[in-house]
């Protein structure tokens, strides 16, 4: 929903560029080494959107007819149009939890990275897939400590570690560490440019040295290699140096919001579960509280039957979150009483 502010509409305007289809592009080349460094793994390669990412990121690593391992609610699941078995082979095997109730043995459990008792008819588990923050979770933020445990049992058991971070950004400015700290585990990551930080586009595969190579042949693949690319690249770089601080923000915005909502219909809104940009509302109908809201200039998500979800970000200021809490508030007090 963001849009590029003036000053990244001038970096974009003046950025120097090239064919980024033969690596010629020199923006290009400055946003993908800066991110690289900027999250401590040696490649970073530049991609049109988040679902792409993803993708590209996770078939780099996974072969076809393999599975990967998500969470029941993960984006790549849920919201990604089936494109990691339509597109590329592979299938997703699921766990509820894994940002924070689910238990490592079970997890390790799940992991096939081998034939068991010589059984070459199972499928083998080629990745373990985290999302950082868990945006169906109401933007959950994994603990680093987690992250480690996550790493020692994908090394344990010879298969990949993902993070779809299109939002781990938020998990470092809401726990307070360096983001590198957050990717570390990791042997891929996306991460996205748009959303909080603003740019119009793009997001990021970030990699390791003996994957690049698999990583830009698959965006090639995909139709994802462009041309003259350093206009939208320098949106991201600018981002990346001048939005990422700014989160803390869109972070207390949504925690003053969820204060509001919560005082206002008890029982529909838990304040201490919002960590990030992100609140989780429960009303009767879904789809039509968010009518109601938009006609009064407030845009919200539906993600369920009965749950909304509302993102705060760079161009929501103090007093579009004051008018958002007033009509969202009048509405919920207008809402069946919770059960």
């Amino acid at each position: 929903m963001t849009r590029p502010t003036a000053a990244m509409r001038r970096a974009m305007a003046e950025a120097e560029v090239g064919d980024d289809h033969y690596g010629e592009d020199p923006s290009v080349r400055a946003l993908e080494e800066y991110a690289a460094d900027l999250l401590g793994h040696a490649a970073a390669v530049f991609m049109p959107s988040g679902t792409m990412a993803n993708f590209v990121a996770l078939r780099a690593s996974a072969q076809v007819g393999t599975e990967i391992i998500a969470d029941t609610e993960a984006h790549i699941v849920t919201y990604e149009m089936g494109g990691l078995a339509a597109l590329g082979g592979l299938q997703t095997r699921t766990l509820p939890g894994l940002v924070d109730t689910a238990d490592l043995a079970d997890v390790a459990a799940t992991i096939r990275s081998h034939s068991v008792d010589g059984n070459y008819n199972m499928i083998r588990t080629s990745v373990l897939a985290v999302e950082n923050t868990a945006a169906r979770a109401g933007g959950r933020v994994w603990a680093p400590a987690r992250l480690d445990q996550f790493r020692d049992l994908a090394t344990a058991a010879g298969i990949a570690l993902h993070c779809d971070g299109a939002r781990l950004w938020n998990a470092a400015v809401a726990g307070a560490v360096e983001p590198r700290r957050l990717a570390e585990p990791f042997t891929t990551l996306s991460v996205c440019l748009s959303k909080g930080l603003g740019a119009p586009v793009g997001s990021l595969v970030i990699c390791d040295a003996g994957r690049v190579d698999e990583v830009r042949t698959w965006r090639r693949r995909l139709g994802g290699a462009m041309r003259q690319s350093g206009v939208l690249a320098a949106a991201g770089l600018h981002a990346l140096h001048h939005h990422l601080e700014r989160l803390a923000e869109d972070h207390r915005r949504a925690g003053e919001l969820a204060a509001l909502l919560a005082d206002a219909a008890p029982g529909r809104v838990d304040p201490k579960q919002v960590e990030t940009n992100m609140v989780l509302v429960e009303v009767a109908d879904a789809a039509r509280f968010a009518r109601s809201a938009a006609e009064q200039g407030v845009l919200v998500g539906a993600t369920g039957p009965s749950t909304l979800r509302i993102v705060t970000h760079l161009d929501v200021d103090d007093v579009g979150i004051r008018h958002a809490g007033s009509v969202l508030a009048g509405l919920l007090r207008a809402e069946p009483a919770a059960a």
